[in-house]
């Protein structure tokens, strides 16, 4: 591996800012400075009037492999990843069969390790039968615990007290919950069945998937990790009421928002439908804004995605057979850095609740930080130079995406993964392959 200086650039890390040389060395940043010689045989990034930032690291993926990969697979979605700029992805256990134990998950661990760009983790998921696989999971080699307190693929929905109750108090590592309550969906389905037949509209949506659903689950969440002295991570908050379950600074119950409830009101589903029909639900403009201030403001700590490909095929049919779920990864940067010219909040902040905080609130080793002794996991971004979504130049499988002629205000130009050029101004480096994300061993 030779060595890779980046030099001119405008690092953008742990609160600041700072014009400086980054040399990069067997992976890892050997050296910050505000200027460095370029050592022998380096190859080199002129990076002038560019942002350096840390790699994203995406909590929440969902790269379909194994048993789904009609939609996706890790390979393909680790390419449209470093090509938004996230250099380390923790993808989800709703797979077939679902990760239910290790040995699905180090599976998983030996495709991403041949067929990855991008870093990778694994969370274990979690069920009403396999409290044991749970309790004996090493955290060393999981993201987390994933947790479905609503309705999921397969056996995954947990809706047993008493075995919530087991996973918050025995689960080895932060447990990431998706919470929307299955009875009140199911009751207002029913309802929307009543008064539309099969041909419900997907504006309904917001109605099924409702603000209710997702607050009484958050609740009980939230309810269960005080009682236990769980580390909870409640995933893609929707509502303006759940922010009052979070306080900024709060180490063990922290939360997440996902770019298209940052991005998306209900007004969309006219225009998209089924395109943006996900869970739980896309709501009210009110509600854009609250998560945004809740960004701003620390009560959300951290930004991810919740990248769910479906085929458009799928994509096509009623209310009730369109798969929830879009693909986000490749414009997730972008769509950040749209809203920080918005003044939704700051570069600072994105950084931090897109790099920082996922390596701390997941206890990740020498990643999420521009930091000296640090894997080089960066993404260099032209402020001046604009990207125009065109379905011909994506990379995810399913090869549509809701953004479609959106122009935003950036350009990626490179994604650097564990000292590897990764992305390199539209073009995929696929001989680069990421590594396996390390963690704290204790992490209760």
């Amino acid at each position: 591996m030779n060595d890779l200086l980046i030099t001119g650039g405008t690092l953008v890390t742990d609160g600041k800012r700072e014009e400086s040389d980054l040399l990069v060395r067997n992976g890892k940043i050997e050296r910050i400075s505000p200027s460095i010689s370029p050592p022998p045989n380096a190859q080199i990034i002129e990076a002038g009037g560019k942002w350096i930032l840390p790699g994203l690291i995406d909590d929440q993926v969902h790269f379909r492999e194994p048993g789904l990969t009609h939609k996706a697979s890790i390979k393909t979605e680790a390419r449209a990843a470093v090509a938004g700029g996230v250099t380390s992805f923790f993808e989800m256990p709703n797979v077939s069969p679902p990760t239910l134990d290790m040995q699905r998950l180090e599976e998983k661990r030996a495709i991403a390790r041949r067929d990855s760009v991008a870093n990778y983790a694994f969370f274990l998921g979690a069920s009403n039968e396999n409290l044991d696989a749970v309790k004996s999971a090493d955290p060393s080699r999981i993201a987390g615990i994933k947790v479905f307190m609503g309705s999921s693929t397969g056996n995954m929905l947990v809706d047993e007290e008493a075995t919530l109750e087991q996973i918050f108090r025995h689960a080895p590592a932060t447990i990431a919950t998706h919470c929307e309550d299955t009875p009140t969906i199911l009751e207002n389905e029913a309802l929307a069945r009543e008064k539309f037949g099969e041909i419900v509209p997907f504006s309904e949506h917001p109605n099924i998937r409702s603000r209710e659903a997702c607050l009484r689950s958050s609740t009980l969440a939230t309810e269960l990790a005080k009682r236990e002295n769980a580390r909870l991570h409640v995933l893609h908050i929707s509502t303006e009421e759940e922010l009052d379950l979070f306080t900024p600074g709060d180490a063990r119950i922290t939360a997440e928002a996902c770019v298209h409830h940052l991005w998306f009101e209900e007004s969309g589903y006219d225009k998209l439908g089924a395109l943006i029909k996900c869970n739980p639900s896309i709501k009210r403009a009110s509600d854009r804004s609250a998560v945004r201030q809740a960004v701003a403001d620390g009560r959300i700590s951290v930004l991810a995605t919740d990248h769910a490909p479906h085929t458009w095929e799928e994509k096509q049919g009623t209310y009730f057979n369109a798969p929830s779920g879009l693909p986000l990864v490749q414009h997730t940067l972008l769509l950040m850095l749209e809203m920080v010219n918005e003044q939704c909040f700051s570069l600072e902040t994105l950084v931090e609740r897109a790099c920082h905080a996922p390596a701390r609130i997941f206890d990740v080793l020498e990643r999420g930080h521009l930091r000296e002794g640090y894997w080089a996991d960066l993404v260099i971004v032209d402020p001046l130079s604009q990207t125009v979504v065109d379905e011909g130049e994506l990379f995810s499988k399913c090869g549509w995406s809701p953004f479609a002629g959106e122009r935003f205000s950036h350009r990626i130009e490179h994604t650097i993964v564990s000292g590897q050029i990764a992305y390199e101004q539209g073009r995929v480096i696929e001989s680069c392959r990421g590594k396996a994300v390390n963690f704290a061993s204790v992490r209760r």
